[in-house]
C-alpha cells in the first residue's frame, strides 16, 4: 500500500470530528430515552385507557420486580392486545429505518429506499396471490409466509437479472428493481380482477398497511429475521464509509465491493420482506429516517445504522399510536399515514438536492 493509499485510508477510518462523535452518542441516548418514555404511554392509550402507573405495575409484576397483576380485562388487554402490537411496531420500524440506511450506503444514493429492488411489491404480490385465490394450506400464516418467500425471490431474481459479466452496477440493479416493481403492479391489478368483493376489501387493508392483527406469534415469526438482520448490519459500517469513496478507491482500499453488496442486499432483503409480511406496504420510513439522522449528525455508518433502527422503530411505534387514536374508534391505516407525512419531505428532498447539485444534468 502506497503512502497515499495509506492516507486515504486514515482519513475514511479515522475518528469523526468530537463535536459530532459528541452529538451522535446524545442523539443515540435522546432515541432510547424516548423509547422507553413512548412504550409505556403507548400501552396504556387506546379504546380501553390503562394508567401508566398500573402499565408499569403489571410489567414489573410479570418480570418478578414488585408491582401488581392488574384485573383481568386490562392485564388481558395489556398482554395479548397492546404489548403484541407494539413489539411488532418496534420490530418492523427498526428493520425498515435500518434497510433504508443500507440502502442508501450500498447505492450511493440519498433518495433510494427498500421497495426500490422490489422486495415490496414482490413480497405484495405473494399476499395478494394467496388472498385473492383463498389459500390456507398454513392456516393463518399463509399470507405472511408466502409474503415473506416471495419478497425474498424477487430480490434474487432482480439480483440475478441485473448481474453481467460476473458484476452488477447500480444502475443495472435499480432499474431492473423498476421493471419488476411495475411487473408486480400489473400482476396485482389482474389478481383483483379476479377476486370476490370480500377478498378485493381485504386486499385493499393489507396493502395500506396495518398493525392491528398482531399478535405474539406475527412477532416470534418476525423476530428472527429481525435479529439477524440487525446483527449484520453495523458489522459492515467500516465498509460502507469506504465505499462512500466510490467503487475503485474502495476496491484499492480491499474492500471486495461485489460481495458487500451481494451481503447486504440480502440482509435488505431479509429486514424488509420480514416486516412487509407481517404489517403489509408502509412506505417512506426506510427513506426519511436514515436522513433525518444524515442531517443531525453525518454521514457515518458506525452512527447512522444503529441509530436508523433506533428511530424507525420510534417513528413507526409514535405513528401507529396515531393512527389508532387520532380518528377513535375507527383506526386510519399505518401505511397511508406514513405516506401522508413521508411524501411532503420527500418533496422538500428532491428539491434540496437538485439545488445543491445545480440541476440533475
Amino acid at each position: 500500500m502506497t503512502v497515499l493509499d495509506k492516507g486515504v485510508e486514515a482519513t475514511v477510518t479515522s475518528t469523526p470530528p468530537r463535536r459530532r462523535h459528541g452529538k451522535g452518542w446524545m442523539l443515540t441516548v435522546g432515541l432510547v430515552i424516548a423509547l422507553l418514555v413512548l412504550v409505556p404511554v403507548a400501552a396504556g392509550l387506546g379504546a380501553y385507557p390503562i394508567p401508566t402507573g398500573d402499565v408499569l405495575a403489571s410489567v414489573q409484576h410479570r418480570l418478578g420486580l414488585g408491582g401488581g397483576a392488574l384485573d383481568r380485562v386490562p392485564e388481558s388487554v395489556l398482554w395479548n392486545v397492546r404489548f403484541p402490537r407494539i413489539v411488532l411496531a418496534l420490530l418492523v420500524g427498526a428493520s425498515l429505518g435500518c434497510a433504508g440506511a443500507l440502502m442508501q450506503g450500498v447505492f450511493g444514493n440519498p433518495l433510494a429506499e427498500p421497495g426500490v429492488i422490489g422486495v415490496s411489491s414482490g413480497a405484495a404480490v405473494g399476499a395478494v396471490a394467496v388472498i385473492a385465490f383463498g389459500l390456507d394450506f398454513l392456516g393463518t400464516w399463509t399470507v405472511s409466509a408466502v409474503a415473506f418467500v416471495s419478497g425474498l425471490a424477487t430480490v434474487l431474481l432482480v439480483y440475478a437479472m441485473s448481474r453481467s459479466g460476473g458484476r452488477t452496477e447500480v444502475v443495472t440493479l435499480i432499474l431492473t428493481g423498476i421493471a419488476l416493481n411495475a411487473f408486480a403492479g400489473a400482476l396485482i391489478g389482474l389478481f383483483l380482477f379476479f377476486a370476490d368483493t370480500a377478498a378485493v376489501n381485504q386486499i385493499t387493508f393489507w396493502q395500506l398497511g396495518s398493525l392491528s392483527q398482531a399478535t405474539w406469534p406475527k412477532v416470534l415469526a418476525i423476530l428472527p429475521c429481525a435479529v439477524i438482520g440487525l446483527t449484520l448490519a453495523p458489522l459492515h459500517a467500516r465498509r460502507l464509509d469506504l465505499l462512500a469513496l466510490g467503487e475503485r478507491p474502495a476496491r484499492h482500499l480491499g474492500v471486495d465491493v461485489e460481495r458487500l453488496r451481494i451481503v447486504l442486499v440480502l440482509v435488505i432483503a431479509l429486514l424488509t420482506a420480514a416486516a412487509v409480511s407481517v404489517s403489509g406496504i408502509i412506505s417512506f420510513v426506510g427513506l426519511v429516517v436514515p436522513h433525518l439522522l444524515r442531517m443531525a449528525a453525518g454521514p457515518g455508518h458506525r452512527f447512522l445504522i444503529p441509530a436508523s433502527a433506533l428511530l424507525g422503530a420510534l417513528v413507526l411505534l409514535a405513528a401507529d399510536l396515531t393512527a389508532r387514536t387520532i380518528a377513535a374508534p375507527a383506526e386510519l391505516p399505518l401505511g397511508v399515514l406514513t405516506a401522508l407525512l413521508g411524501s411532503p419531505f420527500f418533496f422538500w428532498l428532491l428539491r434540496r438536492t437538485r439545488r445543491r447539485q445545480g440541476g440533475w444534468a
